[in-house]
């Protein structure tokens, strides 16, 4: 098998978790990833490690790369960097645009080395406005765009990250591998410079609610006035408790909705749209109680018997499962969704495969992440360092 991307090189300037989770994506893909390092290390190998250098977080976003330790503070290092840019297709760094300048990592230096080497920067703001050379990690991209605010708990006393998932982070990550992949394509004698942010990143996520239409939506409290509390009344996209777990269901049209009430023998008059803002306080009180119908209805059934109830109605369910689980799951594996490589000193390590299948087969090279400047001979052979 031939990947999409063999035979092209990407050097992954990036940090922590934007940039290099896009540059794994793209070693899935068949690209030759050297990961370009400080002479510390990318600061992700220290977070929550259990061993000196050894985190499964840098494992989780640098399987499959090459690394090489070089200091852009030093002119020889920048020497070095420009030599492999040189010989690159395309850069990935999320360096803010005075260290880039200074790194030679911009768009005007990387293009006066190579200028067929695609750049693509994953900045936190852009590098245009008030706040372009500010710094942020995820948490403040979800806190600056709005997208902490999605789903505030009662219990809460401060908003916090939806599951404590990076969103902002891994969203700006594929936006940024889906910019490689189109520079490499559109490129000409020139390639293009890419700017991916975590605050666009953030935005993207929220794009169907990011919606103010002239004269009927207070964009001050969402695309229209309740909407929170009307999407709290909806029982048919959401997780529901039954008697040993819980189920999950996803209805989109008003056939699926119907065929939920058929199993748990109900009628609702709203199943059109039960998403609109309910028209008084009687219709309210009506939906609220057809809710505790449909929340009573699946207490009483087994996951497996409700899975099975909707499937066979054609109602998209599934049962709720715990991260955890997910190593051994059939259906995960059938995909190659999890892996085992031996890292170094360390073992056998299980983590996420290749998102990917081309002609039918998983992607990725099942290499372990790098330890620091490992391929520094085979990358840099026996130029001075």
């Amino acid at each position: 098998m031939t990947l999409p991307l063999a035979g092209l090189r990407v050097l992954d300037y990036g940090q922590y978790v934007a940039a290099p989770f896009a540059t794994m994506l793209l070693s899935d893909l068949g690209a030759d990833v050297v990961k370009v390092e400080p002479p510390r290390g990318d600061e992700w190998r220290r977070y929550d490690a259990f061993a000196e250098g050894e985190s499964r977080y840098f494992y989780a976003l640098n399987r499959g790369k090459r690394s090489v330790a070089l200091d852009l503070r030093t002119e020889a290092g920048r020497a070095r960097s420009r030599e492999l840019i040189a010989e690159a297709d395309a850069l990935v760094h999320n360096s803010l645009p005075g260290r880039a300048r200074r790194f030679g990592l911009d768009r005007e230096s990387v293009q006066a080395v190579n200028p067929r080497c695609v750049c693509v920067c994953v900045s936190a703001f852009g590098s245009s406005g008030p706040d372009a050379e500010r710094p942020a990690y995820d948490l403040i991209g979800q806190a600056l765009s709005g997208l902490l605010m999605t789903d505030p708990r009662p219990g809460d006393a401060v908003p916090r990250r939806p599951g404590g998932l990076a969103l902002a982070d891994f969203t700006a990550g594929l936006m940024a591998a889906l910019a490689v992949a189109a520079g490499l394509l559109g490129r000409g004698e020139r390639a293009p410079e890419v700017e991916v942010s975590l605050l666009g990143a953030a935005l993207a996520l929220q794009a169907q609610r990011f919606v103010a239409v002239e004269g009927r939506d207070d964009p001050g409290r969402g695309r229209f006035a309740g909407e929170e509390d009307a999407e709290a009344l909806d029982p048919y996209y959401r997780a529901h408790r039954c008697a040993d777990g819980f189920v999950a269901l996803a209805c989109l049209n008003a056939s699926q909705r119907r065929s939920v009430c058929e199993l748990l023998g109900l009628e609702d008059a709203h199943a059109d749209n039960p998403q609109a803002e309910p028209a008084g306080a009687a219709e309210r009180e009506r939906r609220g109680a057809h809710l505790a119908a449909v929340e009573r209805g699946f207490a009483r059934l087994t996951v497996a018997d409700a899975v099975a109830g909707l499937a066979a109605r054609g109602v998209p369910a599934g049962e709720v499962r715990r991260l955890s689980e997910l190593f051994d799951d059939e259906q995960v594996a059938a995909n190659g969704l999890v892996q085992t490589v031996e890292q170094p000193g360390v073992g056998a390590v299980r983590l996420l495969g290749s998102p990917f299948k081309v002609d039918g087969a998983a992607g990725g090279r099942g290499r372990p992440a790098p330890g620091l400047d490992q391929h520094a001979g085979e990358v840099l052979g026996d130029r001075v360092r």
